[in-house]
């Protein structure tokens, strides 16, 4: 494990990428001890557009609200989604994947054209039509859909890495021996496309959070209170001359969030034989 992970650490935009990111995910975790509830409106009156001040950090909003605080509440849920949603759309299409390219045949056929039917429908549009069926979607249920539509393009990388890996000398001798397909599959077809499938994955982190914050800023993904750097810079449109502190923060939270997982992403897929830039 040292040895496949020594290359990724020695890339210096992995090493910044994973900094970035874990200096990311300790600030959300530690944020509830840290800063006010993200939704608090102290001072309804008096405390409106505040510039940046020693009180407020990032200064606050058009409501009161510390910008700061809401910063760090946003990133919670932007990698909480991004987290679930590529989670349930790798699990999908890692088993399509696999069922397709280790059973071949009529599975395949059938299989890997719904995945091109699919493909051939662009993600957001999907996403926008099941997001718009719901006026209020909740968290699990747009972590569900982000996912739900996010597998297609994972199931033809692992099929394509199935197809490849089935006809090498170690799974052909695997099956002579009589190993059961749970076993080659688990046993040696998994282990050799995980490479490929976890830069994969990293790469598919950055993507779920610009869908998720471009949902928000359209009012179809999180529903305020709950902060979203999407939502954030949404509410911020009125006074981004005025207040450009109410925007600017959860934008660039959102640049190096997606900067630092695309970093470790290119380098885990330069570093994966198996891996496709």
């Amino acid at each position: 494990m040292r040895a496949s992970l020594a290359p990724l650490w020695r890339d210096r935009g992995a090493r910044l990428g994973v900094v970035l990111l874990a200096a990311l995910a300790v600030t959300a975790l530690v944020g509830p001890f840290l800063f006010q509830d993200p939704r608090a409106m102290p001072d309804i009156t008096g405390g409106v557009l505040q510039a940046p001040s020693r009180a407020h950090l990032l200064g606050t909003d058009h409501l009161s609200r510390d910008v700061l605080a809401r910063v760090v509440g946003g990133a919670r849920i932007s990698l909480a989604v991004a987290l679930g949603a590529v989670l349930i759309s790798v699990s999908v299409g890692a088993s399509v994947g696999l069922a397709a390219g280790y059973a071949g045949g009529v599975v395949d056929t059938v299989l890997m054209r719904f995945v091109d039917a699919a493909l051939a429908v662009p993600r957001l549009f999907l996403l926008l039509l099941m997001v718009a069926m719901m006026e209020h979607i909740p968290l699990a249920a747009l972590i569900v859909t982000l996912g739900a539509t996010g597998w297609f393009g994972t199931s033809r990388l692992v099929r394509a890495e199935v197809l490849r890996l089935k006809t090498l000398d170690f799974v052909l001798a695997a099956e002579a021996l009589g190993a059961s397909r749970r076993r080659v599959i688990f046993r040696h077809l998994l282990p050799n496309i995980a490479g490929p499938l976890a830069a994969a994955t990293t790469l598919a982190v950055g993507d779920v959070i610009l869908l998720e914050a471009g949902l928000s800023f359209l009012g179809l993904g999180v529903q305020p209170p709950t902060p979203s750097w999407g939502s954030m810079i949404l509410d911020s449109k009125p006074y981004l001359t005025q207040a450009p502190w109410t925007s600017l923060p959860p934008g660039l939270a959102i640049l190096v969030t997606v900067l630092a997982v695309n970093l470790i992403g290119e380098a885990m897929a330069q570093a994966s034989p198996g891996a496709r830039p």
